[in-house]
């Protein structure tokens, strides 16, 4: 099988993880990226004040999200841009946590997923002193992004699982993680009880 994925990032408003405010997602097919995709996401409500810390991080404003489209409207363009690809993401658990967040605010299903966390396949692949995004995106010769812009982050992404499989000799997502002894993780959930009928979908 070839080393086919889809890479992808959040940036969120708050500490929630339902506040996604932008994604970025790129698609790798037999180790090169084929497609990009990214765009700005309204909150759902109760997740949609953005915190100084947040602003601070990703420069992204509630002004910059009033006519994004909210997390219920874009999930489909997100689905079906991801296809039935296998997800990555740098420290995975937060970036599930936000599609898990966001749907069950927003009460949507989780779509299902399998999943592989970039970060434990760097720590598996290389020796570094600092395991974040940037420092492991260099020594995958992917340098000067822009960190916590979700499409470049999720290019980094991208580009460290290429790296990694390379260095590996791993032909596909699924040797890679046999060769880096990683396991995958997995979402996807029933849409929560007692969710308005207007918004189940």
């Amino acid at each position: 099988m070839p080393l086919d994925f889809t890479a992808i990032d959040f940036e969120t408003a708050n500490p929630s993880p339902a506040s996604a405010c932008a994604v970025g997602m790129v698609k790798v097919r037999d180790g090169r990226v084929v497609d990009e995709a990214s765009w700005l996401i309204r909150p759902p409500l109760g997740h949609d004040a953005f915190s100084e810390w947040n602003v601070r991080i990703h420069g992204i404003m509630a002004a910059d999200v009033e006519d994004a489209p909210l997390w219920v409207e874009q999930l489909p363009d997100l689905v079906a841009f991801a296809e039935n690809d296998c997800l990555v993401a740098h420290n995975a658990g937060f970036d599930m946590g936000v599609i898990r967040g966001a749907c069950a605010a927003s009460y949507v299903r989780s779509p299902d997923y399998r999943y592989l966390c970039s970060l434990q396949v760097a720590r598996k692949t290389y020796h570094l002193d600092s395991y974040r995004l940037p420092v492991v995106a260099m020594a995958a010769g992917f340098e000067d992004f822009a960190h916590h812009d979700a499409l470049d982050d999720a290019r980094a992404c991208a580009a460290i699982v290429v790296h990694a499989a390379r260095r590996h000799g791993a032909p596909d997502v699924d040797a890679l993680a046999d060769l880096a002894r990683v396991r995958f993780g997995a979402i996807g959930e029933p849409a929560p009880e007692h969710a308005p009928s207007s918004v189940l979908r």
